[in-house]
């Protein structure tokens, strides 16, 4: 079957020829309908990010994917129907975090991340998944289901977020969020109706679509040239909530000043390492004296999966329209790769419903 993969040595993605799947006990089989692109995506590409398969020439590429169950193989689904898998498998057998649910907490070396770390991805024109790994969607988003994964991060981010905050009577009231990517626009549209102040951060000159993306979901663009991070709490009183999704390592600490007392900032974003100064002392004193608090988070489990079906069932059409500016077949899909200005989110479509 045809793969988008990546191989050993390199840095673009290539058109592969790759063993269909047969699924095996508990496993349906899976057509791919379409499969997005993201930053982690480049970043396995450039080298920055992820492993190869044990003793694979090339790893198949893609993790947010939308499919049809093609063979149920006595699962429970049917065929026909419209389904997202989870990014997390176990390696090195069974262990206390997938017995849980709770995949997304299993530390490094517990697990393996399809098309990223360690096992293929979904960027096939099939793929097989056990059944607990995946999650039906209705058949109206057979086309946007690939979206179900990254907005499953944020709704785990954010359900951390708030249990940091649990303590106490916390009714945040402003947002942050820290990049104009396609996640940080996602999360920017989720925050629309828990916050009444809505920011997002970027580095992008005017006329652009994401900045009008931003602006038309009632937010105010923050041009990072001019207003760096830890500047925002001067100009806007601080956020009760900031929202990293750069990888951009100084936007860690510079998030601190941003917040509001009592605030909390999410990290999302992989930094490569960096080394620079901080004022180590002042950021201590601002957590302390201020009851702020830095959460980290990565990936997400099926229960996320399942709140962020719901919550794509709410975004406007206008919204997911805008959003999503390329869908590309296989025969070119390079140009879902690109990097330009033009590009929010852009997939790869391998057969229709």
């Amino acid at each position: 079957m045809k793969a988008i993969a990546v191989r050993r040595g390199e840095t673009s993605p290539s058109l592969v020829e790759h063993p269909r799947p047969e699924p095996g006990p508990g496993e349906a089989l899976v057509r791919t309908l379409r499969v997005g692109v993201d930053g982690t995506d480049h970043g396995v590409l450039a080298g920055g990010h992820g492993q190869f398969p044990a003793g694979a020439e090339h790893m198949v590429l893609g993790h947010e994917a939308v499919g049809v169950v093609a063979d149920p193989n006595g699962t429970g689904f049917e065929a026909g129907d419209v389904v997202v898998p989870t990014v997390r498998r176990q390696s090195n057998g069974p262990n206390e975090y997938f017995a849980r649910g709770e995949p997304d907490m299993a530390p490094a070396g517990e697990y393996v991340e399809r098309g990223i770390e360690g096992a293929h991805g979904f960027m096939a024109e099939y793929f097989t998944s056990p059944a607990e790994t995946l999650v039906e969607v209705p058949s109206a988003f057979a086309e946007l289901g690939f979206l179900v994964e990254p907005i499953s991060i944020t709704v785990k981010a954010m359900e951390h977020a708030r249990a940091s905050r649990s303590a106490f009577d916390w009714s945040p009231e402003s947002a942050l969020v820290l990049g104009n990517g396609s996640l940080g626009l996602l999360t920017l549209a989720m925050f629309r109706e828990p916050f009444d102040r809505l920011y997002c951060l970027g580095r992008r000159d005017r006329p652009d679509p994401s900045i009008e993306l931003i602006e038309a979901l009632d937010a105010t663009y923050v041009d990072s040239r001019e207003t760096p991070v830890s500047e925002v709490a001067d100009m806007h009183e601080g956020m009760d909530v900031v929202y990293e999704a750069t990888g951009y390592p100084k936007h860690a600490f510079e998030s601190i000043r941003a917040l509001a007392p009592n605030g909390v900032a999410a990290l999302l974003g992989v930094p490569d390492p960096w080394t620079f100064e901080i004022d180590g002392g002042a950021l201590h004193r601002e957590l302390v004296l201020h009851n702020k608090a830095l959460v980290g988070s990565v990936n997400s489990n099926v229960g996320h999966f399942e709140r962020a079906v719901d919550t794509l069932g709410d975004f406007p059409g206008w919204f997911l329209d805008d959003l999503v500016t390329g869908v590309y077949g296989i025969d070119e899909f390079g140009q879902a790769f690109a990097d330009d200005d033009t590009t929010i989110k852009a997939a790869v479509e391998f057969g229709t419903r």
